[in-house]
């Protein structure tokens, strides 16, 4: 169950996003949510910016019903039951903020990873709009998951930054065409009357940095999420093995059963 509050997850560094919307009252901004789920990023963009204009997406109309029973999701805050890409595809409205929360482990739907959907949401995007991509597991190695979904999205739109989410595996992405992102964020922070969004928000301007474009695309013809996904899973499965493996050397069985 949510509070309503800040959550130390990612909702709340998704939150910097209509902070980095240049010349526009964030209050008056259009939304739209790829991925609605519980509406937790709905609920807390209307805590904290005031009556803004937000609708979403899901595909599941149950996970819709529990988010309104449960979650506290406004009435006034429209969800259309259908695919993220479907929806772009039969509507022509232009948004502020897209926020494309659509990733879960490695389940990524493979048509909302590609460089043709990428190009429809920047064309659903008002000038100076902003993508903030959800992105689950993160990695270091190379060519991983989150490699082939930020240079696919850095062939697309001309300003990419990333910032790590404290105490998970999760990254956000910021994506524009509008170069000053960050620093309009920052602008906005020193007017934030919260104190704790202005130190949540602060931390994402600080520890935002520049995504540099590779070759790792991903197309309609050639996404393949689910293998780039279950590498990243392989990888975290090894580094976990490795801690209790060091344990076991060093201590034995009972210094292993200790840690257990």
């Amino acid at each position: 169950m949510k509070e309503g509050g800040l959550t130390g997850m990612y909702y709340d560094y998704a939150m910097a996003a209509p902070l980095m919307v240049p010349d526009k009252p964030v209050e008056d901004m259009d939304v739209l949510i790829l991925g609605m789920g519980t509406g937790t990023y709905a609920t807390q963009c209307r805590k904290y910016f005031g009556d803004m204009n937000i609708e979403g997406v899901e595909i599941d109309e149950k996970i819709t019903e529990l988010s309104r029973e449960y979650f506290s999701l406004p009435e006034d805050v429209k969800v259309t039951t259908y695919d993220g890409r479907a929806f772009l595809q039969a509507v022509d409205t232009t948004y502020d903020v897209i926020m494309v929360d659509a990733y879960q482990d490695i389940t990524i739907p493979f048509q909302m990873s590609s460089v043709e959907f990428f190009t429809m949401v920047k064309d659903h995007l008002k000038d100076g709009g902003v993508m903030v991509v959800n992105m689950n597991m993160h990695g270091n190695k190379e060519g991983d998951i989150n490699q082939y979904l930020a240079d696919t999205i850095a062939n697309v739109f001309d300003n990419v930054y990333t910032v790590d989410v404290a105490g998970s595996t999760n990254r956000e992405l910021f994506a524009s065409q509008h170069s000053d992102m960050i620093e309009v964020l920052s602008d906005h922070v020193e007017n934030l009357s919260d104190a704790g969004l202005q130190n949540m928000m602060q931390r994402v301007a600080d520890n935002s940095s520049a995504y540099v474009t590779g070759d790792y695309l991903m197309t309609d013809d050639k996404a393949p999420v689910e293998l780039l996904g279950m590498q990243v899973i392989d990888q975290l499965i090894q580094e976990e093995v490795a801690y209790y493996k060091d344990i076991y050397e060093e201590q034995g069985i009972s210094g292993l059963m200790e840690h257990l």
